[in-house]
């Protein structure tokens, strides 16, 4: 894969421990699946300062695409736009676009009857301030829209940070652009499960398949809750990841069945066994 993509969470709540950062999983997941290769995931407090520094920072790196979520509401502590703007050396101003989005929300809520009036305040016309030479997205469930800046090679996309309203406008705004890029390229991806084998004895094994397979990502991940101490010579619980990128199906599962099959022979030849989602 040669779609970089970067994504910068921004939020006070994910850094104390109050928050779970759903987001950076459901984009990380969303983004590879549409064919690109997640690179970072960098999380930063609502401060304009490290907002910029960490974009920054990722522009150095010249991915195809950095997506931030977080902060584009409101209030005063919504200050990812203002963070982008000084990251790309930019002035704010009132995006046209993005105000024609923002009030036709509002006329929506007057004709449902959930407000009395339409009235732009400056916490409302907030929402489409945006940084110089950049356009909006359409929010298709929220008020605030979404933000795309082009810098050079890279794209710079901003998405709210409450998960129905980034959803949606990564799946219509966002997914077409990184499918679009990968070229036709997807993710396909296989596990199996391993019992009766620690994961240090399975360490060669996974070299060797890698090693056979070299278009085929191997990764082991142990679940805690039913890991019992290595030390005490006990089963472990392992799950064997397997995973590639090609425009071709058929190659795809190919690659695939044929680094699990030699996977699941390896595991049985040291005493071990293997079953796959559907028999656990």
């Amino acid at each position: 894969m040669n779609v970089k993509v970067e994504i910068i969470c921004v939020g006070n709540e994910l850094l104390i421990g109050k928050t779970l950062n759903t987001n950076a999983f459901w984009l990380a997941k969303r983004a590879t699946s549409s064919g690109a290769d997640v690179n970072r995931v960098t999380v930063v407090k609502d401060d304009i300062s490290e907002i910029a520094a960490a974009l920054r920072e990722a522009l150095r790196r010249r991915p195809r695409f950095i997506i931030t979520t977080g902060g584009l509401g409101p209030t005063f502590d919504d200050k990812t736009l203002e963070g982008i703007a000084k990251g790309l050396s930019r002035k704010l101003e009132v995006n046209g676009e993005a105000l024609k989005m923002v009030r036709k929300k509002y006329e929506i809520l007057l004709k449902e009857k959930k407000i009395d009036k339409i009235e732009m305040t400056p916490s409302r016309v907030k929402m489409s301030t945006f940084p110089r030479r950049t356009f909006a997205l359409h929010n298709p469930v929220g008020t605030a829209p979404g933000m795309i800046a082009h810098v050079k090679q890279t794209s710079v996309i901003a998405l709210p940070g409450v998960p129905p309203e980034m959803e949606a406008i990564f799946d219509e705004s966002v997914t077409p652009l990184l499918k679009k890029e990968a070229g036709g390229c997807a993710f396909f991806e296989e596990s199996i499960y391993v019992e009766g084998v620690m994961e240090s004895s399975l360490a060669p094994l996974v070299d060797k398949v890698m090693h056979d397979s070299p278009s085929v990502y191997l990764k082991s991940h142990v679940y805690t809750k039913s890991r019992i101490s290595e030390v005490e010579g006990r089963k472990s619980h392992i799950e064997l990841h397997f995973s590639t990128t090609n425009r071709d199906f058929a190659i795809a599962k190919k690659s695939l069945n044929k680094a699990v099959e030699q996977m699941s022979e390896l595991v049985q030849e040291i005493g071990g066994t293997t079953s796959t989602a559907d028999t656990k």
